[in-house]
Formats: structure tokens, C-alpha cells, sequence
């Protein structure tokens, strides 16, 4: 195995270490930043010796010992230490000693350590926007470029964010726990949306070389399971849940066996996940019970609704969708909103509305980078018989698009023979 090759399965298991390693050490040192600092660092131990030792049988168990062992050097360092720091260290040490399976270790540490963390990072004391970065640069891992991606904003606006959020949990002393009454509610909102986002990133990936990163899809799940029961009232929760399981149910149909994208419209329905549909189904008829069929999530889930409900593709109620995103963009200006409801009309009605609709976008600063808008333009004129047109938009969207297989996707697209 070459260097290069080690280094690709140190980040491919960091990918999904990341979290469980942030979470262990951010409950025992009740500091969330001093936690990611020392998973960077074990992250740095792996890439400097396994080129050399080799990558071990346990990655997670090493990066787990190599960062506890960074966060009692750290608590160790001052000459002068805290009551508290002494205690922290003594009760690593004895984890140390008691528990050598470092395997049942992480796997404890993942339950609702996970939510419990992205409720700190949720912190009122946050602007809305740092929350969610500051929350994803830590569960997901992405990168400050991905984070950027998600918001569409430039990379230097979302570094400050971090910087500032992570300075503000060091300073305030910010407790690491899971919020109850007001203080719950107060957060909710924002750790939904985290949710939300750490969900789409599993369901379509910014970058890399897969399309899907059904770990991430499952935790956002399972997450949403859990606020459910911690918020059974709040309908937006339970609008969240049926959009993440009506839009999984379909993951066995959105990708060939080779890993590559397969479109809605030339998805084999047969293989929709039907009892995730009717769970999607039933979380969306306790949002209505509430009075919530006009929230954010509730709406994005009626219309993933309309397709789980159509036989086929051909017998989608087009019109019913573009009516629900016209009421979603109402409710949230939006000009990826926009980009879907202008989809949505150009198979109700046709793709010259549609391209109206995505023309008028063009000059949007938060899509200048954005690919599907290229994608979508794309589709439109080539349904409109103007080959060329979309061929070159079909490029230039594959140069924005940061997933390998997205590209490849639409570099096949622009290499289409006319029909």
C-alpha cells in the first residue's frame, strides 16, 4: 500500500470516526472545541505513523487511545492545575485502565452523545448561521469549502463563523448537556436544521468519490427519531422525520451497482423502501394533527409525498408540486426553492415556463457556483430541441459540481447525441 493510498483510508475512516471521537472527549472534558482540537491532532498522529506502522485492525480503538492519551497531556501541561482539570485526568486514566475494548467504548458513546452535542453547538449565544456551521464542520466533518457549498456562501465568511463560534463555547463555559423545557425549545429550531443539512449531505454528497453517504442519512434518522420523542408536540420535528424517511426510502433505487446516480424520473419503484414510505407517511399525518402542514419541513415532505404516492413517474401530480413549492417559497425566499419550482413547472407545463423561471436566476450571487442550476438549465434546452445551448450548460455544471460522480453524470449528459 502506497502513502497516497494510506492516506486515502486514514481520511475515509476519519470521515466516520470524527463525531464519536468529538463526542466521547467533549463529555468528559466539557469543552467542545478543546475536543475537536484533539481529534485534529490524532488525526495528525495517523497520518504521520500509519504510513510507517500500517493502518491497524481497530482505526477507530487507535484514534480513540491516541486522543484520550492528547487530552490528559493537555490537562497535565500547566504547572498550576485546577481542582477540576485533576479530576478530569484522574477519571481518564481510570477509563484508561477500565476499559481496554475500545470498540464498546465508541459504540456507547454514540447514542445520544451525538445529539447532545450538536445541542451545545446550538447554543442561543450563536448566531443561527455559526450553529449549523459550527455543527457540521464537527458531526459531519465537512470540510469549510462543504460547509460553504451548503450555504452558498464564500468559504471565508463560514471560516469566520467558526472561528468566532468555537471562541465563544471556550469563553462562556457553555455547558455540555441536552437542554430541557424553554431552553429546549429555544435551541430546536436550530439543531433541526443541522439535522436537516447533515441528512442532505448523506443524501446527495458535496464532495468525494460516492454519491451517497448512507451513514449520515441513518444518523440524521435516527436523530430525528429521538427528537420526536423529546419534543412529541413541536410539528416541525415530526415534518423533518417524514421528510428524511419518505426521501430514504428511496435510496436503493438511486444508484446502479456501479454507485452512479440514478435520476427520479428513471428510478425502478419497485425498489422504494414501502414500509419507510408508510413510517414517512404516518410522521406526516401527526404534523397535520398538530396544525403543522404549513411549516418548513412539512411542507418539503408533502411534496416528496406526491412522488412516493405516484404508481409511476408518468402519473406524478406535477401541478400539486409546483403549488407546494410556490406556498415553500413564500414561507422561505429561497432561490434554490425557486430552482425546484421552476422543475416542478417545467413537467406541468412545460420546459420554456420553466426556463423562464431559471433564466431569471442566472444573476443570483448565492447560485453563481451552484451546478445544478446549469443541470436544470441544461434538462430544460434540451428538451426544447437546443442542443448545443445545453450541451455547454451540461459542462459548465460539471465543472462546478464537486462530486466525482456528479460530474460524470453530467459530462454524459452533455455528451448526448441529439434526439
Amino acid at each position: 500500500m502506497t502513502v497516497a493510498d494510506v492516506h486515502r483510508a486514514i481520511l475515509a475512516v476519519w470521515r466516520i470516526e470524527q463525531p464519536r471521537l468529538i463526542t466521547s472527549l467533549a463529555r468528559m472534558l466539557r469543552d467542545v472545541p478543546l475536543a475537536e482540537e484533539l481529534t485534529q491532532e490524532a488525526l495528525l498522529a495517523a497520518l504521520e505513523q500509519w504510513p510507517t506502522t500500517g493502518v491497524p485492525e481497530k482505526t477507530g480503538a487507535w484514534l480513540m487511545t491516541t486522543a484520550r492519551r492528547r487530552a490528559l497531556d493537555h490537562l497535565r501541561r500547566g504547572p498550576m492545575l485546577e481542582r477540576k482539570h485533576e479530576m478530569l485526568a484522574l477519571d481518564l486514566e481510570e477509563q484508561q485502565q477500565a476499559m481496554p475494548d475500545w470498540d464498546s467504548a465508541l459504540d456507547d458513546d454514540i447514542g445520544d452523545e451525538m445529539l447532545r452535542l450538536i445541542f451545545t453547538a446550538c447554543h442561543p449565544l450563536l448566531s443561527r448561521e455559526a450553529r449549523a456551521a459550527l455543527a457540521l464542520r464537527m458531526i459531519c466533518g465537512l470540510t469549510t469549502e462543504e460547509i460553504a457549498r451548503a450555504f452558498l456562501q464564500p468559504e471565508a465568511t463560514i471560516a469566520q463563523r467558526l472561528v468566532r463560534a468555537k471562541r465563544t463555547l471556550s469563553e462562556s463555559g457553555l455547558g455540555y448537556e441536552t437542554p430541557r423545557g424553554e431552553e429546549l425549545s429555544q435551541r430546536l429550531a436550530s439543531v433541526l436544521e443541522v439535522v436537516y443539512l447533515i441528512f442532505n449531505e448523506g443524501y446527495t454528497a458535496a464532495r468525494g468519490e460516492h454519491w451517497l453517504r448512507p451513514q449520515l442519512c441513518d444518523e440524521a434518522l435516527r436523530m430525528g427519531r429521538v427528537l420526536t420523542s423529546i419534543a412529541p408536540h413541536e410539528p416541525e420535528a415530526h415534518g423533518l422525520l417524514a421528510l428524511m424517511e419518505l426521501n430514504a426510502s428511496r435510496t436503493a433505487a438511486r444508484t446502479d451497482v456501479a454507485g452512479e446516480p440514478i435520476l427520479l424520473l428513471e428510478q425502478n419503484r419497485v425498489l422504494w423502501d414501502q414500509f419507510q414510505i408508510r413510517r414517512g407517511m404516518q410522521a406526516l399525518g401527526r404534523v397535520r394533527e398538530l396544525g403543522g402542514a404549513d411549516g418548513f419541513y412539512a411542507l418539503q415532505a408533502a411534496i416528496i409525498a406526491c412522488h412516493a404516492e405516484a404508481p409511476t413517474a408518468a402519473q406524478t401530480d406535477w401541478s400539486r408540486i409546483s403549488e407546494l413549492y410556490a406556498e415553500l417559497a413564500a414561507l422561505a425566499r429561497s432561490p434554490i426553492i425557486e430552482l425546484n419550482r421552476a422543475v416542478a413547472i417545467g413537467m406541468a407545463e412545460g420546459p420554456q415556463a420553466a426556463l423562464v423561471i431559471v433564466d431569471g436566476l442566472a444573476h443570483e450571487p448565492a447560485l453563481k457556483t451552484y451546478h445544478l442550476l446549469g443541470s436544470v438549465r441544461g434538462d430544460l434546452l434540451q428538451k426544447l430541441g437546443r442542443f448545443e445551448e445545453a450541451r455547454a450548460a451540461f459542462e459548465a455544471a460539471a465543472k462546478l459540481a464537486g462530486n466525482r460522480r456528479e460530474q460524470d453524470l453530467l459530462r454524459r449528459r452533455a455528451a448526448e447525441p441529439p434526439t
